[in-house]
């Protein structure tokens, strides 16, 4: 773990979700410089993790998108900002400083001195769930891969692609015709994915083009895996990259341990600027609780418009902020980076 002097921010967004990356945005509005942390190595959240190439029709203005599509236009809207991401790390402690300010803690050992803090964890920290096979740790982010996010880097290798939901099997079709050879490893000959989806695989399998073991990992020395297939003899894999979809699980983990006020797991809020029993912590999205919660993407940018006014007062006690539009407003125009020629 690194320990270094704690990177001092004027807002800190817990989640780098579709609800955390709007909430980046207000805060530039409103010229509040964050940083983000995330769980996941990449941004995106739940929304990119379980329905990133499904549709999504209740998006005001966008007709139909994805999750994943929805995530790379949130990504560009919050560009002219420059917020600086932490991915990978689980955000562990939160303590009040005397001077009023919040430090916070990572996995990774990160250290945050942050004015307001914004929780927009969904139903908490989604983290892939790991395979029980043991030594297998030491080969992560070398030989094996848990829901890469980037299929790019493994052309020209031998690739083992170890699922059977609509992720590992889109993967391992995406890499036909990339990787030397892919090999999809799945504990049955049946699997959770969309109809479609799984008609393309079975057609490449019968063509040869793609390998299927049944069967489940029992060891691994980094280049061969051996599985125990249902019945007799274990079958040994050589691969070069073992990329891994055993699928994610939402976790609560330390915000439980914060001091704040809890209900069903989750984060009771004022409908005022969402704020938290703890001043200065605001929740937004999935995670937050109060009379007529719904549980809706559109929703969670509602609650952090309001949260990053909010937090406005706390960041900025003596100053006036008016409310501008995009509009109209030049000085919006500026921190946007729109051209007026």
């Amino acid at each position: 773990m690194q320990s270094t002097a704690p990177i001092e921010c004027d807002a800190l967004v817990i989640g780098a979700g579709p609800v955390g990356l709007f909430q980046v945005f207000q805060l530039g509005l409103l010229e509040i410089s964050c940083h983000v942390v995330d769980a996941l190595p990449f941004a995106g959240g739940q929304c990119v993790q379980l329905y990133g190439d499904k549709p999504i029709y209740d998006i005001p203005g966008t007709p139909v998108t994805t999750g994943r599509g929805l995530v790379e236009s949130l990504l560009r809207q919050v560009e002219p900002f420059s917020p600086e991401f932490h991915l990978g790390q689980q955000v562990a402690t939160l303590a009040r400083q005397v001077d009023g300010r919040l430090l916070l803690g990572t996995s990774r050992g990160t250290q945050f001195l942050a004015k307001t803090v914004f929780i927009a964890a969904g139903v908490g920290a989604f983290l892939p769930k790991h395979i029980a096979v043991p030594g297998l740790e030491a080969f992560e982010g070398s030989r094996l891969f848990y829901h890469p996010d980037s299929l790019e880097r493994f052309a020209g290798q031998s690739v083992l692609v170890h699922g059977g939901d609509d992720e590992a099997l889109e993967a391992a079709l995406k890499l036909l015709g990339v990787a030397r050879d892919v090999t999809l490893l799945h504990r049955r000959d049946g699997f959770q994915a969309e109809e479609e989806t799984v008609g393309r695989v079975r057609d490449r399998i019968a063509q040869g083009a793609l390998r299927l073991v049944i069967g489940q990992p029992q060891a691994f020395d980094g280049r061969r895996l051996s599985v125990a297939p249902p019945e007799g003899e274990p079958i040994v894999i050589e691969t070069e990259a073992w990329l891994a979809y055993p699928g994610i699980s939402p976790r609560l983990g330390p915000i439980a341990d914060w001091g704040l006020q809890m209900a069903r797991k989750q984060v009771p809020v004022d409908t005022e600027k969402y704020q938290t029993s703890e001043p200065g912590v605001f929740a937004v999205g999935d995670i937050n609780s109060y009379p007529g919660k719904k549980k809706l993407i559109v929703c969670g940018f509602h609650e952090a418009t309001l949260a990053a006014w909010g937090a406005s007062a706390l960041v900025f006690p003596d100053k006036a902020i008016p409310l501008q539009y995009t509009t109209t407003s030049t000085r919006l125009h500026e921190l946007l980076g729109v051209s007026h020629s």
